[in-house]
Protein backbone atom coordinates (compact mmCIF):
# COMPACT_ATOMS: atom_id res chain seq x y z
CA UNK A 1 0.00 0.00 0.00
CA UNK A 2 1.41 3.35 -1.01
CA UNK A 3 2.25 5.66 1.89
CA UNK A 4 0.50 9.05 1.94
CA UNK A 5 2.67 12.03 0.95
CA UNK A 6 4.49 13.72 3.81
CA UNK A 7 2.86 16.92 5.02
CA UNK A 8 5.19 19.90 4.66
CA UNK A 9 6.13 22.05 7.64
CA UNK A 10 4.84 25.62 7.86
CA UNK A 11 7.99 27.01 6.23
CA UNK A 12 7.72 24.50 3.41
CA UNK A 13 4.07 25.46 2.90
CA UNK A 14 5.12 29.08 2.43
CA UNK A 15 7.65 27.98 -0.20
CA UNK A 16 4.94 25.91 -1.89
CA UNK A 17 2.67 28.93 -2.11
CA UNK A 18 5.47 31.04 -3.55
CA UNK A 19 5.86 28.45 -6.33
CA UNK A 20 2.21 28.86 -7.38
CA UNK A 21 1.81 31.57 -10.05
CA UNK A 22 -1.06 33.12 -8.10
CA UNK A 23 1.20 33.91 -5.18
CA UNK A 24 4.75 34.34 -6.50
CA UNK A 25 4.86 38.08 -5.88
CA UNK A 26 3.19 38.05 -2.45
CA UNK A 27 4.98 39.01 0.74
CA UNK A 28 5.31 36.57 3.65
CA UNK A 29 2.52 38.46 5.45
CA UNK A 30 0.21 38.06 2.48
CA UNK A 31 1.13 34.39 2.21
CA UNK A 32 0.25 34.00 5.89
CA UNK A 33 -3.23 35.30 5.02
CA UNK A 34 -3.62 32.58 2.38
CA UNK A 35 -2.22 29.86 4.61
CA UNK A 36 -4.62 30.78 7.43
CA UNK A 37 -7.73 30.08 5.30
CA UNK A 38 -6.46 27.21 3.11
CA UNK A 39 -6.97 23.55 4.05
CA UNK A 40 -4.92 20.46 3.20
CA UNK A 41 -6.20 17.35 1.42
CA UNK A 42 -4.48 14.02 0.78
CA UNK A 43 -5.36 11.74 -2.15
CA UNK A 44 -3.92 8.29 -2.99
CA UNK A 45 -2.71 7.28 -6.44
CA UNK A 46 -5.41 7.07 -9.19
CA UNK A 47 -7.98 8.88 -7.02
CA UNK A 48 -10.70 11.10 -8.49
CA UNK A 49 -10.16 14.68 -7.29
CA UNK A 50 -12.64 16.56 -9.49
CA UNK A 51 -15.29 15.37 -11.93
CA UNK A 52 -16.31 17.25 -15.06
CA UNK A 53 -19.78 18.74 -14.67
CA UNK A 54 -19.96 18.60 -10.88
CA UNK A 55 -20.44 21.75 -8.86
CA UNK A 56 -17.33 23.12 -7.18
CA UNK A 57 -15.89 26.26 -5.66
CA UNK A 58 -12.30 25.45 -4.72
CA UNK A 59 -8.80 25.96 -6.10
CA UNK A 60 -6.30 23.11 -5.56
CA UNK A 61 -2.58 23.87 -5.21
CA UNK A 62 -0.30 20.85 -5.60
CA UNK A 63 2.23 20.54 -2.77
CA UNK A 64 3.40 17.07 -3.78
CA UNK A 65 2.35 14.47 -6.31
CA UNK A 66 1.04 14.65 -9.86
CA UNK A 67 -2.38 14.81 -11.56
CA UNK A 68 -3.88 14.65 -15.03
CA UNK A 69 -6.56 17.10 -16.17
CA UNK A 70 -8.87 15.67 -18.84
CA UNK A 71 -12.28 15.80 -20.49
CA UNK A 72 -14.27 12.74 -21.54
CA UNK A 73 -17.29 11.65 -23.55
CA UNK A 74 -20.15 9.20 -22.97
CA UNK A 75 -18.10 6.37 -24.50
CA UNK A 76 -15.36 6.76 -21.90
CA UNK A 77 -12.81 8.30 -24.25
CA UNK A 78 -10.47 10.90 -22.77
CA UNK A 79 -8.56 13.91 -24.01
CA UNK A 80 -5.79 14.85 -21.57
CA UNK A 81 -5.51 18.62 -21.33
CA UNK A 82 -2.60 18.86 -18.91
CA UNK A 83 -0.38 16.91 -16.56
CA UNK A 84 0.40 18.98 -13.46
CA UNK A 85 2.91 18.61 -10.62
CA UNK A 86 4.17 20.41 -7.49
CA UNK A 87 3.69 24.18 -7.68
CA UNK A 88 0.88 23.88 -10.25
CA UNK A 89 -2.79 24.49 -9.51
CA UNK A 90 -6.24 23.69 -10.91
CA UNK A 91 -9.90 24.46 -10.25
CA UNK A 92 -9.49 28.25 -10.38
CA UNK A 93 -12.47 28.82 -12.68
CA UNK A 94 -15.01 27.18 -10.38
CA UNK A 95 -13.40 28.89 -7.39
CA UNK A 96 -14.22 32.24 -8.98
CA UNK A 97 -17.65 31.67 -10.55
CA UNK A 98 -18.88 28.62 -8.58
CA UNK A 99 -20.03 26.99 -11.83
CA UNK A 100 -19.74 23.25 -12.74
CA UNK A 101 -16.24 21.88 -13.29
CA UNK A 102 -15.09 22.14 -16.92
CA UNK A 103 -12.76 19.11 -16.66
CA UNK A 104 -11.98 16.09 -14.51
CA UNK A 105 -8.81 15.62 -12.45
CA UNK A 106 -7.33 12.30 -11.30
CA UNK A 107 -4.12 11.72 -9.36
CA UNK A 108 -1.26 9.96 -11.17
CA UNK A 109 0.54 9.41 -7.86
CA UNK A 110 -0.25 10.04 -4.19
CA UNK A 111 -0.77 13.79 -3.85
CA UNK A 112 -1.12 16.49 -1.21
CA UNK A 113 -3.03 19.70 -1.98
CA UNK A 114 -3.64 23.06 -0.38
CA UNK A 115 -7.29 23.89 -1.07
CA UNK A 116 -8.74 27.40 -1.25
CA UNK A 117 -12.56 27.72 -1.35
CA UNK A 118 -14.46 30.63 -2.90
CA UNK A 119 -15.24 32.06 0.56
CA UNK A 120 -11.60 31.70 1.61
CA UNK A 121 -10.49 33.39 -1.60
CA UNK A 122 -12.78 36.35 -0.91
CA UNK A 123 -11.24 36.71 2.55
CA UNK A 124 -7.78 36.67 0.96
CA UNK A 125 -8.74 39.43 -1.50
CA UNK A 126 -10.13 41.55 1.35
CA UNK A 127 -6.89 41.28 3.33
CA UNK A 128 -4.44 41.08 0.40
CA UNK A 129 -6.03 42.87 -2.63
CA UNK A 130 -3.09 42.08 -4.93
CA UNK A 131 -4.29 38.48 -5.09
CA UNK A 132 -7.24 39.60 -7.24
CA UNK A 133 -4.92 41.13 -9.83
CA UNK A 134 -2.83 37.98 -9.92
CA UNK A 135 -5.91 35.87 -10.53
CA UNK A 136 -6.81 37.98 -13.56
CA UNK A 137 -3.28 37.63 -14.97
CA UNK A 138 -3.25 33.85 -14.57
CA UNK A 139 -6.71 33.50 -16.10
CA UNK A 140 -5.55 35.52 -19.10
CA UNK A 141 -2.55 33.22 -19.45
CA UNK A 142 -4.78 30.13 -19.29
CA UNK A 143 -7.03 31.56 -22.03
CA UNK A 144 -3.99 32.16 -24.24
CA UNK A 145 -2.83 28.57 -23.67
CA UNK A 146 -6.28 27.27 -24.55
CA UNK A 147 -6.33 29.34 -27.76
CA UNK A 148 -2.94 27.93 -28.73
CA UNK A 149 -4.04 24.36 -28.06
CA UNK A 150 -7.24 24.84 -30.09
CA UNK A 151 -5.15 26.21 -32.93
CA UNK A 152 -2.84 23.20 -32.78
CA UNK A 153 -5.74 20.76 -32.88
CA UNK A 154 -7.44 22.61 -35.71
CA UNK A 155 -4.48 23.41 -37.96
CA UNK A 156 -2.04 20.49 -37.51
CA UNK A 157 -2.41 16.90 -38.61
CA UNK A 158 -1.90 14.11 -36.07
CA UNK A 159 1.81 13.83 -36.88
CA UNK A 160 2.30 17.53 -36.20
CA UNK A 161 0.27 17.36 -32.98
CA UNK A 162 2.39 14.49 -31.67
CA UNK A 163 5.64 16.31 -32.52
CA UNK A 164 4.38 19.56 -30.99
CA UNK A 165 3.26 17.80 -27.79
CA UNK A 166 6.60 16.00 -27.37
CA UNK A 167 8.45 19.32 -27.62
CA UNK A 168 6.00 21.03 -25.26
CA UNK A 169 6.57 18.34 -22.61
CA UNK A 170 10.35 18.20 -23.02
CA UNK A 171 12.83 19.39 -20.40
CA UNK A 172 16.62 19.21 -20.11
CA UNK A 173 17.84 16.41 -17.83
CA UNK A 174 21.52 15.45 -17.47
CA UNK A 175 22.35 17.32 -20.66
CA UNK A 176 19.61 15.60 -22.65
CA UNK A 177 16.30 16.98 -23.90
CA UNK A 178 13.73 14.51 -22.63
CA UNK A 179 9.96 14.32 -22.40
CA UNK A 180 9.38 15.11 -18.73
CA UNK A 181 6.56 12.60 -18.26
CA UNK A 182 6.73 8.83 -18.74
CA UNK A 183 3.65 8.65 -20.90
CA UNK A 184 2.06 5.53 -22.31
CA UNK A 185 1.12 5.60 -25.97
CA UNK A 186 -2.52 5.76 -24.88
CA UNK A 187 -1.78 8.80 -22.67
CA UNK A 188 -0.14 10.55 -25.62
CA UNK A 189 -3.04 9.57 -27.88
CA UNK A 190 -5.44 11.07 -25.34
CA UNK A 191 -3.45 14.30 -25.38
CA UNK A 192 -3.50 14.75 -29.16
CA UNK A 193 -6.95 13.37 -29.92
CA UNK A 194 -5.85 10.34 -31.93
CA UNK A 195 -5.85 6.55 -31.72
CA UNK A 196 -3.09 4.64 -29.91
CA UNK A 197 -2.30 2.81 -33.14
CA UNK A 198 -1.70 6.10 -34.98
CA UNK A 199 0.54 7.40 -32.19
CA UNK A 200 2.50 4.13 -32.20
CA UNK A 201 3.08 4.51 -35.94
CA UNK A 202 4.24 8.13 -35.57
CA UNK A 203 6.59 7.41 -32.65
CA UNK A 204 8.09 4.49 -34.58
CA UNK A 205 8.64 6.71 -37.61
CA UNK A 206 10.22 9.50 -35.52
CA UNK A 207 12.53 6.95 -33.92
CA UNK A 208 13.53 5.31 -37.21
CA UNK A 209 14.26 8.72 -38.74
CA UNK A 210 16.52 9.65 -35.81
CA UNK A 211 14.42 12.43 -34.31
CA UNK A 212 13.75 10.67 -30.99
CA UNK A 213 14.85 7.62 -29.02
CA UNK A 214 12.54 5.58 -26.80
CA UNK A 215 13.54 3.42 -23.83
CA UNK A 216 11.16 2.16 -21.12
CA UNK A 217 8.55 4.86 -21.89
CA UNK A 218 11.28 7.53 -21.65
CA UNK A 219 11.51 9.63 -24.82
CA UNK A 220 14.66 11.60 -25.63
CA UNK A 221 14.52 14.36 -28.25
CA UNK A 222 17.57 13.93 -30.49
CA UNK A 223 16.66 16.58 -33.06
CA UNK A 224 14.49 19.55 -32.00
CA UNK A 225 13.51 20.16 -35.64
CA UNK A 226 10.83 17.49 -35.50
CA UNK A 227 9.09 17.05 -38.88
CA UNK A 228 5.57 18.52 -39.08
CA UNK A 229 4.09 15.62 -41.05
CA UNK A 230 4.76 12.29 -42.70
Amino acid sequence: MQAPPKRPAVGERTLTLKAVPFFTQLSDRELDVVRAVATEKNYPKTAVVLTEGEMGDSLYMIQSGKVKVFIGDEDGREIILKILGPGDFFGEMSMIDKQPRSASVNTIEASLFLVLSHAAFEKCVEQAPRIGNMVMRVLAQRVREADRKIGTLALMDVYGRVASTLLELSVYSNGKLMVGEKLSQQDLANMVGASREMVNRILKDLSERGFISIESKSITIINRELPPSL
